[in-house]
């Protein structure tokens, strides 16, 4: 591949805390989060406009002149047509990833004992889940952080209950196919609402911001909520999203 004197961006590893906020704002999808960080995937596939820049709080992307290969459109189309928007099959069809109903039981709030679970699909997990999973039809859809279940003891009565979920880690998973899986779902089914549940740490933000990229993306007015859990496991005040 040839390489020229051009713009390019450079990504500040020192100052990056992979947040993930830039890697939605890539159309190419030149950005993913590795190890932890931002990198830079392929220097093909970055065009240098630097429209990440903007949605680094840290200021560690900035646009440099450098000797670089040259943009390649193809690389990108390629590149994006690879990170298939259908999740992977798992050894040939995994069972343990098939699309099911599941009923949810009810929940006596005035019960002492061990509440009962709300959870009323699978697969749950972003990656496996298909874009036309019947259960998603007039979903109330929660997008859960993968660490607020933990975090938040009611998680099941106060945010599950009449939801659907699905979950995602915006900071270690490779952002750029969820956003194009979720502008897909967004689009091709009827989504009823949106409720994001995520961590009050700065790098859970990312998930709102793929979120509000991917309705946008979607082309529909869907009515959406943030919800923010503190690391203590308190459910802060509700945010629009």
């Amino acid at each position: 591949m040839a390489r020229r004197l051009r713009q390019i961006i450079r990504i500040d590893e020192e100052k990056c805390d992979g947040c993930g906020l830039c890697v939605p704002s890539c159309d190419e999808g030149a950005i993913q989060i590795i190890d932890g960080k931002a990198r830079l995937v392929a220097e093909r596939l970055c065009d240098g406009l630097g429209n990440c820049l903007g949605e680094c709080p840290q200021g560690a992307i900035t646009i440099e002149e450098r000797e670089a290969e040259e943009f390649d459109e193809d690389a990108v189309v390629e590149h994006l047509r690879a990170d298939a928007v259908e999740a992977p099959a798992c050894g040939g069809g995994c069972a343990g990833s098939m699309v099911r109903w599941l009923e949810g039981d009810e929940t006596d709030a005035a019960s002492s004992g061990p509440q009962p679970s709300q959870l009323g699909n699978w697969p749950v997990q972003l990656t496996l889940v298909p874009v036309h999973a019947p259960w998603l039809e007039g979903a109330d859809l929660l997008i859960s952080a993968d660490c607020v279940p933990y975090a938040l003891e009611s998680f099941h009565s106060d945010l599950l209950t009449g939801k659907q979920v699905i979950t995602a880690c915006p900071k270690l998973d490779d952002v750029q196919p969820y956003l194009r899986k979720l502008m897909e779902i967004l689009r091709s089914r009827e989504i009823a609402s949106v409720t994001v549940a995520r961590m009050e740490v700065p790098c859970c933000a990312g998930l709102v911001a793929l979120v509000r990229q991917a309705i946008e993306g979607s082309g529909r007015s869907i009515r959406s909520e943030e919800l923010v859990v503190s690391i203590e496991g308190r459910q802060l005040a509700p945010v629009d999203a």
